[in-house]
């Protein structure tokens, strides 16, 4: 186990420093760039545009940029963003605890939701109960996210049940810990809720075609056939089974969240790191973006990693191999 994940983190070098440098060329490569906007503007002169653009190192090739920019990210210095005038580091720490926040909170949801249901689904196949929750995940599978978001968003404006936009209320200088906790889990629950039934169908499918197919593998049968509880015969021998091939999806969707929750989060008014990646690549905040794209592809492999060990933790034929 410890060298499956020694093996894994050193690869996240070669394929960090491979997707930065073929992001920060495409970026550069574009027409124009943040201080080219600024060309507009007839009160700041070419000169202050062109000591701005020095002072950023963008008056250097883009290989000696790019050279520059992976030296200070060793670092751990991700640059200073053009837009905010602030270190990116900081912006990305705020931005990246409320995306972690509601990745984690709708991955926990979709799947205490989508596996008890696919499991009771799987058992009672061709019932009444299955054909529901069947249609019911095919409904969830087909509409998008951002549709998903515009209709929670509509509801909630209109009945006021849960606050929109934002982390926190506004609040007297005396309230405690757990109400301000209390208040951040209301703002979460919208984007939350849309980001969970969004997987839960997909989720659901998956997981109740997989204990089909271990319900009726030739142990379970055996199992059966011995006399065993079926509780015993479903928890036991077919759900963990079915559970086996869930824990690789379970690594890339906590990918696919946090990088799939950028048109979620702008409906729903989070401040996440979608809306501060639409922001940097809309303005050209190169090293805004870079950081960025950075974090994003860092959590994606480290997502993976975490389905590889549930993997081998739960197969013992992994780790034997």
């Amino acid at each position: 186990m410890k060298k499956l994940i020694l093996q894994r983190l050193l690869q996240l070098i070669p394929m960090v420093i491979g997707m930065s440098f073929v992001s920060f060329i495409i970026i550069q490569s574009a027409p124009g760039d943040y201080f080219a906007q600024m060309k507009l503007n007839p009160e700041i002169s070419p000169q202050t545009i062109e000591e701005m653009r020095t002072s950023f190192g963008l008056d250097r090739p883009i290989i000696v940029q790019y050279f520059y920019w992976l030296k200070n990210l060793c670092r751990l210095d991700f640059g200073v963003s053009f837009a905010y005038h602030m270190p990116v580091k900081n912006l990305i720490k705020f931005r990246l605890k409320n995306t972690l926040c509601l990745a984690i909170f709708s991955l926990f949801l979709s799947w205490l939701i989508a596996v008890p249901l696919a499991v009771i689904s799987g058992y009672k196949q061709g019932t009444f109960f299955d054909r529901v929750f069947s249609i019911l995940a095919y409904i969830s599978i087909s509409l998008p996210s951002f549709f998903v978001a515009l209709l929670f968003v509509y509801f909630v404006s209109k009945t006021g049940v849960l606050p929109l936009g934002g982390t926190r209320s506004i609040f007297n200088t005396d309230v405690s810990s757990f109400a301000v906790f209390l208040d951040y889990l209301k703002h979460l629950l919208v984007p939350g809720l849309v980001l969970s039934f969004v997987s839960v169908g997909s989720l659901f499918r998956l997981m109740k075609n997989n204990f089909i197919e271990s319900f009726n593998t030739p142990f379970v049968l055996a199992a059966w056939a011995r006399g065993l509880p079926a509780s015993k015969v479903i928890f036991k021998h077919a759900l963990r089974n079915a559970l086996n091939p869930m824990f690789t999806i379970l690594g890339m969707e906590i990918g696919t969240l946090l990088n799939g929750a950028a048109l979620t989060e702008i409906i729903c008014g989070w401040p996440g790191m979608g809306s501060l990646i639409l922001e940097a690549v809309l303005s050209q905040d190169l090293y805004l973006v870079m950081g960025s794209l950075v974090i994003s592809g860092m959590l994606l492999i480290i997502g993976n990693l975490i389905g590889d060990i549930l993997i081998a933790y739960f197969d013992p034929r992994i780790r034997i191999a």
